[in-house]
């Protein structure tokens, strides 16, 4: 307890940073993702070759790598200058939608061709088929494998302390500078991971249930 209370506040600036990474970066993906399983069940080519590429590419690249590329290349192209957590957001977007597509995709997938082709007849285009049929249908389908995309979210957003972002993750580098033993100052934060991971957990199960129901 002493290694908890004496360091107080790197967990509760950490934890503060870890949250605020993961509700941006999460809505900012649940859109984002959203967008590209559109382009990817598109009628349109263009619109479902980049989609496909995106999710290639994005899903076959570690991590680590797409935040040293904002770590390090971004800003020397000079384009918009942006915070090193502005950086981290959109690392952690970018790579988190190509997750976010294929759950939405495979929800898509399970709604009957049918109904599309009834919204066809009755003249509806494709963006509105897509948002007022399919999407609510395929949303109830994606609650449990999105939460497990949501619960790596938030654990990859240790890895932003590559960006000199103060999260979760880095609190291990300032125990061992003030002198405390960073293995128990470790399993505090694994326990607080835990306690964040749970009720995400509980809300994906009472969804699950209340949509199974409905169904």
């Amino acid at each position: 307890m002493d290694v908890l209370l004496d360091n107080l506040d790197l967990y509760v600036r950490g934890f503060g940073g870890t949250l605020a990474l993961f509700v941006v970066s999460g809505i900012a993906s649940l859109v984002l993702g959203t967008i590209i399983a559109g382009m990817r069940v598109s009628p349109i080519p263009a619109l479902r070759s980049f989609g496909t590429v995106y999710v290639t590419i994005l899903r076959n690249t570690p991590l680590t790598l797409v935040l040293f590329f904002f770590a390090f290349a971004y800003p020397r192209l000079e384009l918009v200058e942006l915070s090193f957590f502005a950086l981290a957001c959109t690392g952690l977007t970018l790579y988190t939608a190509a997750f976010v597509c294929e759950v939405v995709r495979s929800g898509i997938n399970t709604v009957p061709v049918g109904q599309a082709e009834a919204a066809r007849a009755l003249g509806f285009t494709f963006t509105q088929t897509l948002k007022q049929i399919v999407l609510p249908q395929a949303v109830r389908a994606v609650v449990p494998p999105m939460t497990n995309v949501q619960i790596a979210l938030l654990k990859n957003t240790t890895i932003a302390s590559i960006i000199a972002v103060f999260q979760a993750g880095s609190i291990y580098a300032s125990l061992s500078e003030r002198g405390y033993n960073v293995l128990v100052g470790l399993l505090w934060v694994a326990l607080f991971f835990v306690v964040l991971v749970v009720p995400l957990t509980l809300l994906q199960r009472q969804l699950d249930a209340r949509w199974s129901s409905a169904r």
